[in-house]
């Protein structure tokens, strides 16, 4: 593990300017986040008031997702881009909780996260993390540090979690996904979580509220959304709603999509395996 960085604000963190990881924070009640983004988070309270409960519902499928990686799919090592801050069960704890030995990258723009993920991290050989920007998938995949850190000849999961509607079509997410996998082994795969346009009104009011606050969130038909896994194979249950979604257990019985309640339908996951 990195040494711990202790300096305070970290270096190039904007305290005017709410980051998607500290509005999050926010929402699910943290303390690693400024009055900016409070606000930010009040916001979104505004347009739809289970945003909390959205928020808890997208941490349950990175957990449930990350045990299906490590336990079901037996991949050791983790990518998890666009972390944000460390909350409730984070991705190297639900890993290394089935497999000690798990590696965890962490990824993220925000220098806070570096922060706080290092200082949490300081005892952990397995788990480090990274500054770097979705934006810029080769200073991701050919970054000395997570070079260095994982094996690129064994399979490695890779996360997108909570991260991929902010990024705009003119951005190409899907060419974004395509260059970050490209580089990953036979066997390696591809975990996102994102948000379907179904038409309904809880998914639009959280969408408005993304845009409102962090200038981005854009809800994306689930068809555009299956093509950010670029033909890739999806495990059973495919892509679903979240409270209907769960990858090690894929026969289980699940409510009814017109039996959920409204923000239980704002948010989608699916992993697929790269042949």
């Amino acid at each position: 593990m990195a040494e711990e960085i202790t300096e305070w604000p970290p270096p190039g963190l904007d305290t005017t300017v709410p980051s998607t990881a500290r509005v999050y924070d926010a929402i699910l009640g943290g303390r690693d986040n400024f009055k900016v983004d409070r606000e930010a988070a009040e916001v979104f309270s505004r347009h739809i008031p289970q945003a909390r409960e959205c928020a808890e519902d997208n941490r349950t499928a990175l957990v449930r997702g990350v045990e299906y990686l490590v336990r079901g799919a037996g991949v050791g090592q983790l990518l998890d881009v666009g972390c944000g801050l460390p909350t409730g069960k984070n991705t190297h704890e639900a890993a290394q909780d089935i497999d000690p030995g798990a590696r965890v990258v962490y990824v993220d723009k925000d220098p806070m996260v570096l922060t706080h993920g290092r200082a949490l991290l300081a005892d952990n050989d397995t788990t480090t993390v990274v500054t770097a920007d979705l934006l810029d998938p080769e200073g991701i995949t050919d970054h000395p540090e997570i070079r260095s850190f994982l094996d690129f000849d064994r399979p490695i999961g890779l996360m997108i979690i909570g991260m991929i509607m902010q990024i705009p079509d003119g951005r190409r997410p899907d060419d974004l996904i395509a260059r970050l996998m490209e580089p990953l082994p036979s066997g390696s795969h591809l975990f996102i979580t994102a948000w379907p346009d179904t038409g309904e009104p809880a998914q639009h009011a959280l969408s408005k509220a993304c845009v409102e606050t962090l200038g981005s969130g854009w809800c994306r038909p689930v068809d555009q959304i299956e093509r950010h896994f670029n033909g890739m194979e999806l495990v059973p249950p495919g892509l679903d709603y979240i409270a209907r979604w769960f990858p090690e257990e894929p026969d289980r019985p699940v409510p009814e999509v017109e039996e959920l309640p409204p923000h239980q339908r704002t948010q989608m996951a699916a992993i697929a395996r790269k042949a």
